[in-house]
């Protein structure tokens, strides 16, 4: 180190500013190159079309004739006549109870009857002899009044005896016990000898009509006004029939391949809930539905004649819980908020905050940040390897490609290719490969 002291103990000045330029100069230079490098990002273009909107709602399904059969007489069931889980039809005979304390009811009341009619027709006939007798002045006007009276009784009786005698084939018929409806009938709930009762009405059985099925529905008073003001605004046009068709997606996503219709919506707000109930029927011929099912049905709300529709993974949910999309404006990343509307497939419809020919980022949040330079490249679908997050901030698994950011957002380089150690590449072994460029630095999501 001689040659850099003009004396013994001291270090020449102009030699040591100049050392200092120097390394100065070559640690500058690679961050000034890496700030102005431009982070590949793949985009698409939203064009606005004509939109088909839905919403999903839950709902239960609940059968068209739902009948409970139940004990109308007191008894012991003495057969059951018809196999668990079948269909039957209406009038076809269930149960039998035991009919013999009932068959000695209506004979008992047909036998009132006849003493009943025997009786009114010997007072009719005193009543008719007086009428002719008080002409002749032969009885006393009393007496005629009082043979009068007593047919009237006797022909009141008689008319008792017959409502007796009509209500107690009316118990005999209720030993037989029928269905009111055709439909599918569950199980027994009584066993032969069983003790049933008019009195608590036992249940015994229920027949459902299932070829058809009612599905109620719950939907927010918020969803309902917002629909409505889209309406008045033109916004969404209803369907031109003036119909509401309605699908149904079954418990494991699947899309139930009949459509139905919505009835009617309710005209009531439930306090606790602030929601209104709706009603729509399916046909049901296989019995897919079954009464009880928790579904959710979609049902369609009109037409949006201009419509801006991104992928579901182009929504990101913001610190604020907020949905925001990274849009590409003169080749920098911007992050603006939006409100997301109904899913449409595979995408959601953005209500506010996107512009018709805006570039919207789709894959390649992990490297960018707000203002970052960016390469807008276009969109290759589901294939590049990136996955999917919607607007619910639920965040699918991310692919991982060579020289693309990892699971920890740290940049990895190509097989084959140099490690990287602190973001940075590190001059590589001999016959290895340079880290690639995208892989270094920190990703995050954005």
């Amino acid at each position: 180190m001689a040659f850099l002291q003009s004396r013994p103990g001291r270090v020449s000045w102009p030699v040591l500013f100049a050392l200092a330029l120097a390394l100065t100069a070559c640690g500058e230079k690679p961050q000034e190159g890496m700030q102005g490098m431009k982070v590949p990002v793949s985009t698409i273009q939203v064009q606005p079309a004509p939109t088909t909107v839905y919403t999903e709602l839950p709902g239960r399904v609940q059968a068209i004739e739902d009948a409970e059969i139940r004990a109308r007489v007191t008894g012991i069931v003495q057969d059951i006549e018809f196999e668990q889980g079948s269909r039957v039809k209406a009038g076809q005979l269930l149960f039998t109870i035991d009919p013999a304390p009932y068959k000695a009811a209506r004979d008992r009341a047909s036998a009132q009857l006849q003493s009943a009619e025997a009786t009114a027709k010997t007072a009719r006939l005193l009543a008719q002899r007086y009428a002719r007798l008080i002409k002749e002045h032969a009885i006393s006007q009393q007496d005629y009044d009082n043979a009068v009276a007593q047919a009237d009784q006797s022909a009141a009786a008689v008319a008792a005896a017959k409502a007796a005698l009509e209500s107690a084939e009316i118990d005999l018929g209720y030993t037989r016990v029928t269905s009111p409806i055709d439909g599918t009938i569950g199980k027994s709930l009584v066993t032969v000898g069983a003790l049933v009762s008019a009195s608590s009405a036992t249940h015994m059985a229920t027949v459902q009509r299932l070829d058809q099925v009612y599905v109620d529905i719950t939907q927010s008073t918020t969803e309902l006004s917002d629909m409505r003001r889209r309406i008045a605004e033109g916004a969404l046009k209803p369907d031109a029939n003036g119909d509401a068709p309605a699908q149904v997606l079954l418990e494991d996503g699947s899309l139930y391949k009949q459509d139905g219709k919505l009835l009617f919506s309710g005209v009531t707000v439930d306090p606790g809930t602030s929601q209104v109930n709706l009603r729509a029927l399916f046909p049901n011929p296989e019995q897919i539905l079954l009464p009880g099912m928790y579904v959710r049905v979609r049902l369609t709300q009109g037409v949006d004649e201009r419509a801006l529709v991104v992928p579901a993974q182009a929504i990101q949910r913001g610190g604020d819980g907020n949905s925001n999309l990274v849009l590409v404006k003169d080749g920098k990343a911007v992050f603006v908020p939006v409100s997301v509307g109904p899913r449409f497939n595979g995408g959601y419809i953005i209500y506010r905050g996107l512009s018709a020919g805006d570039q919207v980022v789709v894959e390649g949040f992990q490297k960018i940040r707000p203002g970052a330079p960016v390469l807008a490249m276009p969109w290759k679908g589901q294939g590049s390897g990136a996955g999917a997050e919607g607007p619910a901030g639920g965040q699918g698994g991310q692919g991982v490609a060579p020289g693309q950011p990892g699971a920890e957002g740290q940049g990895q380089p190509a097989a084959g290719q140099g490690s990287a150690a602190g973001g940075q590449g590190q001059p590589p072994a001999a016959g290895q490969g340079q880290p690639a460029a995208a892989g270094q630095g920190e990703g995050k999501a954005g």
